[in-house]
């Protein structure tokens, strides 16, 4: 049965559906030794898949790989950057980063910093980065300035971004710091930038973000030692069936 490319490499574990089609509009993929064009529709079973002139096929698939990472300022959240930035692949040994197909699942901007997912579970990272699937994930933010409840009430109930309202969201004062407030926020969507555009928005600019969790999955937990800035760790067993059971919910 024919399938999109992409999506195949994705259930392949090969790549993320977002990373193979960067794969794809850099020339990278060949069918039947054409090169590929985004969109393309194939049949597995009848049509060669070639990435960087190497056969690639389903018995191939390597075993899947869990992670969570502390992503440190100033790396970028995907595979490959064109402007030769650090990328979060650039952390892992080689034996994990090369030939597995790992890839992050969503992002965190290059001035961010803490919990990233990596896997190369492409149904998983299809099913958790659908804008209808809506895990929490909580940050810690420093601001510019003290904002008044008022403006937190605002944020909580959601703000205008681009024309369409923000979910409602927990916004609570952690504390003062000087001139700068720390405030924990826990977000139900994930829209580009959102956190920051929002405190530009509302007068009170981002001047740290840090992600400490992502659902119950976090950075340190009380059996865990700190996962520090740049490290990894493989997801454990409850951890893994908590992001699975997430894509096959009623409500996905």
């Amino acid at each position: 049965m024919e399938a999109r490319l992409q999506k195949i490499l994705a259930q392949w574990g090969i790549a993320s559906r977002r990373e193979a089609e960067e794969m794809i509009r850099h020339s990278r993929v060949r069918i039947n030794g054409v090169l590929a064009h985004l969109g393309q529709k194939i049949d597995p079973e009848k049509d060669a898949i070639a990435i960087d002139g190497k056969p690639v096929s389903k018995k191939q698939r390597p075993a899947l790989i869990y992670l969570l990472l502390h992503k440190p300022r100033g790396v970028v959240s995907t595979c490959y950057d064109p402007q030769r930035r650090p990328t979060v692949l650039d952390l892992l040994p080689k034996e994990l980063r090369e030939g597995t197909g790992i890839h992050p699942v969503g992002r965190l901007d290059a001035d961010s910093t803490g919990a990233l997912i990596l896997t190369n579970d492409g149904n998983l990272t299809f099913g958790l980065t659908h804008p209808r699937h809506s895990i929490s994930k909580t940050y810690r933010v420093l601001v510019e300035g003290h904002p008044p409840e008022a403006i937190l009430k605002m944020w909580r109930q959601g703000v205008m971004l681009e024309g369409r309202k923000t979910r409602p969201a927990k916004v609570q004062l952690i504390e003062h710091h000087g001139e700068q407030s720390f405030l924990e926020i826990v977000l139900q969507e994930g829209r580009n930038r959102q956190i920051r555009r929002i405190a530009q928005q509302l007068g009170y600019p981002v001047i740290k973000l840090h992600r400490t969790a992502i659902g119950p999955i976090q950075l340190q937990t009380p059996k865990e030692p700190f996962l520090e800035e740049g490290k990894y760790r493989s997801l454990k067993d409850d951890e893994i069936r908590f992001l699975q059971d997430q894509i096959t919910q009623p409500n996905y």
